[in-house]
């Protein structure tokens, strides 16, 4: 699945999507949910935060009892990179 498509779908479907997702593309996904959350307030603003929820628990799902964490090392890599 292409990243940005993860924007355009229902969000209803995104559980089922993000356990497919790869764990770059699902760091990616979120990555650019997060930069998009932090534009502007405007409509839909609740439909990227229910994303970003989703994405979040996914995270958790896959390193249990980490938090964020491999998400937080993947994005200081990728600034280093």
């Amino acid at each position: 699945m292409n990243v940005s498509e993860f924007t355009h779908e229902p969000v209803g479907d995104l559980a089922s999507l993000l356990e497919a997702m790869t764990v770059d593309e699902v760091f990616s996904a979120m990555d650019m949910l997060e930069k998009e959350s932090e534009q502007t307030e405007r409509p839909g603003q609740d439909e990227v935060l229910a994303r970003i929820a989703l994405i979040q628990d996914e995270i958790e799902r896959r390193f249990p009892g980490q938090r964020l964490g491999p998400y937080q090392n993947w994005k200081k890599s990728q600034l280093l990179s």
